[in-house]
């Protein structure tokens, strides 16, 4: 019998290939379609449309960094808006804060969270949390609607800029972002690749300087995301992200982030700087 293999094809110039070992689940919804495979080294794996999203060997990394920066940056985060995120990692993450009285996560396919909820507990386990409001709904009319100075950090837990990811990408949601922030309101945004997207990178951090004045944009490695080197963009209307770092009691436990990591994911690779240095305020 031979080999199945999962194969991740990205614009026709880079292919990841993973050794399946049983497709768990497979819909299609209105959005995108929504796969579940057990592979046999990265566990079981989330893909939207034929890419991966999320799988149990290193999920831990992106929901850590995601999280924590912005969290643990604020001097008093009550209350959170998760925008997609539907696996329910980033959740899990913010909810291990103890300032936290309120999460918000609007995710706009419920397939997502079906399928997680039924095959990735590792991720979905705190998605009936009872701190946690979970939204089926669009993301960009969820803060278009929101009232000023509602939230203390927004994460935009989202896909590429594709999609129904794609207008999380467009000024206009970052304008309706900023409005619905706390005066040392924080938001972070998955934030692509240097290699791969480094345009993409430019465009994020032009909206965000544009709007913020607090910009920056951080790193962190994994196994999974095309090219092994993926970030995020940070903007506050006040904070520094490496100002003045809290303290947490969970932050033993953790398997990625620490302080020094949260430092040294801020100093940039100098071609990455290089390109996006005009952009940072």
């Amino acid at each position: 019998m031979s080999d199945k293999w999962i194969t991740e094809d990205y614009n026709n110039i880079y292919r990841m290939q993973y050794k399946m070992k049983e497709h768990l689940y497979s819909k299609k919804s209105d959005f995108q379609k929504v796969d579940v495979y057990d592979t046999e080294y990265l566990g079981k794996t989330l893909f939207n449309d034929d890419l991966l999203m999320t799988c149990e060997r290193d999920e831990f990394v992106y929901h850590e960094m995601i999280t924590h920066v912005p969290m643990l940056s604020h001097p008093n985060p009550e209350t959170v808006l998760i925008i997609g995120g539907g696996d329910g990692g980033t959740a899990r993450e913010v909810l291990k804060h103890s300032t936290v009285k309120k999460v918000v996560m609007v995710e706009i396919d419920p397939l997502v969270v079906e399928a997680c909820k039924e095959h990735l507990n590792v991720t979905a386990c705190e998605l009936n949390n009872e701190r946690l409001e979970l939204i089926i709904d669009d993301g960009v009319k969820h803060v278009k609607e929101t009232s000023e100075n509602t939230y203390d950090v927004v994460i935009v837990d989202s896909t590429d800029p594709i999609g129904p990811a794609a207008p999380l990408f467009n000024e206009s949601f970052y304008s309706d972002v900023k409005k619905c922030l706390k005066a040392d309101g924080i938001v972070v945004s998955q934030c692509e690749n240097p290699f791969l997207m480094l345009e993409t990178q430019k465009l994020l951090l032009k909206i965000k300087s544009r709007l913020f004045e607090k910009v920056s944009l951080y790193n962190y490695s994994n196994i999974t995301y095309p090219s092994g080197l993926w970030s995020f963009s940070y903007a506050s209307k006040t904070v520094d992200p490496n100002a003045k770092l809290r303290e947490e009691t969970f932050l033993d436990n953790l398997k990625y982030y620490n302080h020094e990591v949260h430092r040294a994911a801020f100093c940039l690779p100098q071609f990455q700087k290089q390109a996006l240095k005009e952009l940072f305020k």
